[in-house]
């Protein structure tokens, strides 16, 4: 399999080609999370369950040692709040150890460790008194990073919280539920979050979730050495003719005022995916078309340059970091042919002066995709029976491509 690069890209010394998980997409039997308690409510609008995984809290090794073996220099893996605080104020020693363990094992293999803190679920407990909206929410993401950062002493990068403007716009979805104002139950959840139809994030949310950002970086800052920011789901919105105020106000909501938030920060991660049009009602869902990724996205491998110079526009000049980019598909040469368009897109933006520190592909392994199985993002594939690693083409393609960009340094 050939690259569609023609030349090496043109990064700088340091830059990091990894790929990326999350915990509860990969490691299996989350059973304290919210995440897991939706999954398997009585009539949960989720229609497949996390089950086990990949089981990756077993298997990290190989994941690790598969990734490293391709020529990658990095991998972002998160620790599980619902793990390590499985009751409030109930701190398990014996879990943090283990993400101790794959932070050394990532080391010892050649791979920069890039943490999560957050992604996505919380406890079940800090959901169940109000989530994000509780009074007292702050002071317990607070208590728990406290905790979480005491293994964290060698870690170069550290995101406190991924994608806070699509946990706010779940929220509102959640909430707009509740309230029985969001249509007709099951399929409007589900294909509100697979089309990207999601309602404008809840204001109350990202409130919340800018000040436990801020308080998380303070303890990062405080505790170890590492760099921290947080990661934006760029959306890459485009206006439809006469609909530019839309299109400015809808952008601000779902993307600046996160943005801005990360010009106080050492880094942004910036997550890309596709491109939304925006009419007169706000984001246009997806239409129907033969290219269209398995998560039923536009195929935009150009959105992860439109995302890198608007987070550089808007953030004013914080260094940026790749922390998700790729495509749900089951033609790996498709995956290839994406990987390589966004690449060139963030080639131009380096050239242009943006600085770029790294790119981590979404994702490693297939993995569970919030609610069902069928979209393959992975470098690897998995056997969810035996959980057998198949490393895909593209991962001695895109580990390369990396060997390549390092050694013309």
């Amino acid at each position: 399999m050939t690259t569609p690069l023609s030349t090496p890209i043109n990064t700088r010394e340091g830059f990091l080609w990894g790929a990326a998980t999350s915990p509860h997409q990969t490691e299996g039997g989350n059973v304290h999370s919210d995440w897991w308690q939706l999954e398997n409510a009585p009539q949960s609008f989720v229609s497949e369950r996390s089950g086990d995984a990949v089981d990756s809290y077993h298997r990290y090794p190989e994941d690790m040692r598969l990734l490293a073996e391709a020529g990658l220099n990095a991998y972002r893996f998160g620790i599980e709040w619902a793990r390590v605080e499985p009751a409030p104020g109930v701190h398990l020693e014996s879990e943090l150890a283990h993400y101790r363990q794959m932070i050394e094992t990532a080391r010892s293999l050649g791979l920069t460790p890039v943490v999560t803190l957050h992604h996505f679920t919380t406890p079940a407990w800090f959901a169940h008194q109000g989530g994000w909206l509780h009074p007292d929410a702050v002071d317990l993401f607070a208590r728990y990073v406290e905790r979480a950062t005491t293994i964290l002493h060698d870690v170069d990068w550290v995101c406190t919280i991924n994608e806070p403007n699509i946990i706010a716009a779940m929220t509102a979805l959640f909430r707009q539920q509740a309230a029985g104002s969001g249509g007709s139950g099951e399929a409007t959840n589900r294909d509100a979050v697979t089309s990207l139809s999601l309602p404008t994030p809840d204001t109350e949310v990202a409130d919340a979730l800018t000040a436990a950002h801020r308080r998380a970086v303070e303890i990062v800052h405080r505790k170890t050495h590492a760099k921290a920011g947080w990661t934006v789901a760029g959306q890459q919105f485009e206006p439809t003719p006469g609909n530019e105020a839309v299109f400015e106000r809808t952008r601000r909501d779902w993307e600046d005022r996160f943005l801005l938030v990360s010009r106080e920060d050492d880094f942004v991660g910036v997550q890309a995916y596709t491109s939304q049009k925006v009419d007169e009602n706000g984001p246009v869902p997806h239409p129907a078309h033969p290219t269209n990724t398995l998560s039923g996205w536009a195929y935009r491998p150009d959105a992860l340059e439109m995302a890198l110079r608007h987070a550089w526009d808007v953030t004013g000049g914080t260094p940026l970091l790749v922390t998700e980019n790729g495509i749900a598909t089951d033609d790996d040469t498709v995956r290839v042919r994406y990987t390589g368009e966004a690449l060139t897109g963030l080639d131009k933006a380096v050239a242009d002066g943006i600085d770029v520190r790294g790119y981590l592909h979404w994702s490693a392994l297939d993995n569970y995709e919030w609610g069902h199985w069928g979209p393959t993002f992975g470098l690897i594939a998995v056997d969810r029976t035996t959980f057998e690693r198949s490393p895909r083409p593209s991962l001695e393609w895109f580990g390369r491509l990396a060997r390549t960009a390092v050694s013309a340094r």
